[in-house]
């Protein structure tokens, strides 16, 4: 009785579930032919912020080899 019971809830929720994602509206996305000066401005954004990263690793680096012992440039 309760496996019957069960698989009727079972079979319920699924048909419910794809009733209800069958019936909703496909989305449309726009797409513009003008975006050069927008991706140059994400790329310029992208090389600035990788630099920023490089230098703030190398900055990391130098402070582990000051603190440490092993080397590294002093920044005073």
């Amino acid at each position: 009785m309760k496996r019957i019971f069960l698989s009727l809830a079972l079979v319920a929720l699924l048909g419910t579930s794809f009733t209800l994602t069958s019936c909703r509206e496909n989305k449309t996305v726009e797409v513009s032919t003008d975006n050069g000066d927008d991706l140059e401005d994400a790329m310029d954004d992208v090389e600035d912020a990788m630099d920023d990263a490089g230098d703030a690793i190398e900055e990391g680096v130098d402070e582990i080899k000051e603190n440490t012992g092993t080397g590294g440039t002093d920044d005073n």
